[in-house]
């Protein structure tokens, strides 16, 4: 594979830094963790790092789960400096959110606090009323409850997150690692993304629109599979045609386009496509390269082919994304 040139692109910081966690009776735990995980452990490589702060949606102790007991420094009034507020979970999609903290995210968001929702948070942020006509996303057992309740927000049943610019959700659980890593790499790039990933011993990163679950095990083959996805992705710039695929892994093609499936969730041609955005993507954030020069190195043929791919798949051309990338949003 082609070793293109690097120059070096000063990644866009986030005017505000200031990430406001909430908690609440009934914390959802692992969430909670992620956040603090994500953003709020200390940095001392990087230059600028996020500053991370706690809010109490409820006064005095807090119970979260686990049979754990929480406290917080502040309360709701800490959201009207946050840059960033972030809802991991919340304590049942039947409970209502208290009217004061509803008021408390929309003056955030008003006055330009970007909010992110894990799993259950959605519904956090959906009775607001701020998700009403955006896409929005969480876990797949809570989709139904979301759209009966909601029926305003176009929910997206089978993706990993939704970004709405200032408005981002995530499906369940370890989705939420996967949103924290998105945000991280549009306010500090995919450098900074993938070390935070590395220490957390975690992909740098899947795709939103990737499904939430796969229905079968990775097969016995998956070793085999495992080492096929890697040589693909030292590949992308050559064609990778499936016979060429399927002799490698010394499977006929039938064989191949089904373990690739149970394993990934979708076929060869797909995955592709998705690894070479992906590393279009990285390439037009990191560095100056042309845009007919990113679409070769990343397989996609021709710049015509680059631009479709980013229409259908992201709504935005190759140059409108590297634009939106480099200036503040």
């Amino acid at each position: 594979m082609k070793n293109p040139p690097k120059r070096s692109r000063r990644p866009w910081v986030p005017q505000n830094r200031d990430v406001a966690v909430l908690m609440y009776d009934g914390l959802c735990t692992f969430e909670f963790g992620i956040a603090v995980e994500m953003f709020g452990l200390s940095r001392p490589e990087l230059p600028e790092w996020y500053r991370f702060g706690l809010c109490a949606v409820d006064a005095g102790e807090m119970r979260a789960a686990g049979g754990m007991r929480v406290l917080a420094d502040n309360g709701l009034e800490a959201l009207a400096t946050a840059g960033t507020v972030i809802v991991p979970g919340w304590r049942g999609v039947d409970a209502a959110p208290p009217p004061v903290l509803l008021d408390a995210l929309r003056e955030a968001h008003a006055r330009g606090a970007r909010l992110l929702s894990f799993c259950s948070g959605v519904f956090v942020l959906a009775a607001t009323g701020l998700l009403d006509g955006r896409r929005a996303t969480t876990h797949w057992r809570y989709i139904d409850a979301l759209a009966q309740r909601f029926p305003r927000i176009r929910i997206e049943p089978d993706v990993l997150y939704v970004d709405e610019g200032s408005l981002l959700t995530s499906a369940g659980s370890a989705a939420a690692i996967d949103l924290s890593l998105h945000l991280i790499r549009r306010d500090y790039g995919p450098a900074v993304a993938n070390m935070v990933a590395r220490r957390a011993v975690v992909p740098a990163h899947r795709d939103g629109g990737q499904a939430q679950f796969i229905q079968w095990a990775v097969p016995e083959q998956g070793a085999t599979l495992g080492k096929l996805l890697e040589w693909m992705r030292r590949h992308l710039d050559q064609p990778l045609p499936l016979p060429e695929l399927a002799e490698r892994a010394r499977m006929s093609e039938r064989t191949l386009l089904r373990r690739f499936e149970e394993a990934t969730g979708c076929s060869p041609k797909q995955w592709l496509t998705r690894e070479r955005l992906n590393r279009a993507r990285e390439l037009l954030e990191g560095s100056d390269l042309p845009v007919e020069r990113v679409a070769d190195v990343c397989g996609f043929g021709s710049a015509d082919t680059l631009r479709h791919h980013f229409r259908h798949h992201l709504q935005l051309s190759p140059a409108r994304y590297r634009e939106r990338f480099t200036h503040a949003r």
